[in-house]
């Protein structure tokens, strides 16, 4: 399905606007990287410096070329504007661009570009406050779908199939590594993120997804432990380092250690599931209706749980590194490169990637 038979000369034309969509879209995205994770508005108010509140006046917004004539700060308060936002912007850019090459001037490329929008934001996100929000994954679950009613009721089958098969395979995988290490193996949010690129790439590339991104991740991960003697990005700055215990007010030097009791410790009570779809007392609906919640949506539960009973806000270790940016990266991978991929790998990794030999 070809969008324009639009005569040669045009050609360039119409990849530079592409590009320069791809550049304003990028913009956008660095309000939604930044105001997501914080419950606030992507519309209102409008752009402005996180830092002195400066409004952004229309020449301080132009992708790309702002930053570069600001000289990376601030006209309000002479601060410096992170590069991230020049480089959100570039890469939006340069991935629409990619997206064409693939696909060409088809209806194969709306589907591209709506992943590469949801991607990019979920990425960044992800990298710096270790979450994926449900108003991005959610959404684009549907849109997966959705965008693939004009291919037929054969893609709408495998785009929800996709969908279905992604989520249930990371959430059976989460529960599973519950179960082997007595806490979070996996984010709760990861199920989410699989199931939407389950539903724009098909069911069938999901196991090349899961191999690509395990392992540049762990490649990555290992290197930068070895380095930097931290393999993910940093926490908050409170939880960087442990606070000195309380001393104990008995621990005196005249009082011997003999003379002083040691508390007994409580046994912390393992973290378990609660299936609540179990409580005797329950009419038979609310059990029908709370199995599907428990099975397929109820928290693991990880953090141990504080005076006031709920888990502790969990706080990464150096040795802990978030899946989400590799799960995205396998997926604009496969999605950009899956043929090429397929024809020089090996026949295994091929069909991985629902490819042939």
């Amino acid at each position: 399905m070809t969008f324009t038979y639009a005569p040669g000369w045009a050609e360039p034309l119409f990849i530079l606007f592409l590009f320069i969509l791809g550049l304003c879209i990028g913009s956008f995205l660095n309000v939604v990287i930044a105001r997501v994770p914080e419950g606030l508005s992507i519309v209102r108010p409008g752009s402005r410096c996180p830092k002195c509140g400066h409004v952004l006046s229309w020449y301080e917004n132009i992708p790309v070329l702002s930053w570069l004539g600001l000289r990376g700060k601030c006209r309000g308060c002479g601060m410096p504007i992170s590069p991230r936002y020049v480089m959100v912007e570039l890469l939006t850019g340069l991935l629409f661009l990619a997206c064409l090459k693939r696909f060409d001037w088809t209806y194969e490329l709306v589907p591209a570009l709506v992943l590469v929008f949801l991607l990019v934001p979920l990425t960044f996100i992800d990298l710096e406050h270790w979450i994926l929000p449900f108003s991005l994954t959610l959404p684009g679950i549907a849109a997966g779908v959705l965008l693939a009613i004009p291919r037929g009721g054969g893609a709408v089958a495998q785009a929800a199939l996709g969908a279905a098969v992604g989520f249930l395979g990371f959430r059976l995988m989460e529960y599973v590594g519950w179960r082997a290490f007595k806490r979070e193996a996996l984010g709760g949010g990861d199920k989410f993120l699989v199931a939407l690129l389950g539903a724009f790439l098909g069911w069938h590339s999901l196991l090349g997804i899961l191999f690509f991104s395990s392992l540049q991740g762990s490649i990555v991960g290992v290197a930068l432990l070895a380095l930097t003697g931290r393999a993910g990005p940093r926490g908050a700055p409170e939880a960087e380092g442990s606070p000195p215990a309380p001393q104990d007010p008995r621990a005196d030097a005249s009082v011997t250690p003999a003379a002083v009791e040691a508390p007994k410790e409580e046994e912390e009570p393992e973290p378990t599931m609660t299936w609540d779809f179990t409580k005797p007392g329950l009419p038979l609906w609310k059990r029908v209706v709370l199995v599907p919640w428990c099975l397929l949506f109820q928290p693991i539960p990880d953090a141990e749980l504080d005076e006031a009973g709920e888990e502790e806000e969990w706080v990464p270790g150096p040795t802990n590194i978030p899946f989400g940016p590799w799960l995205a990266l396998a997926g604009l991978e496969v999605m950009l490169l899956g043929p090429l991929l397929a024809r020089v790998l090996p026949l295994e990794v091929a069909l991985m990637l629902g490819g042939t030999r």
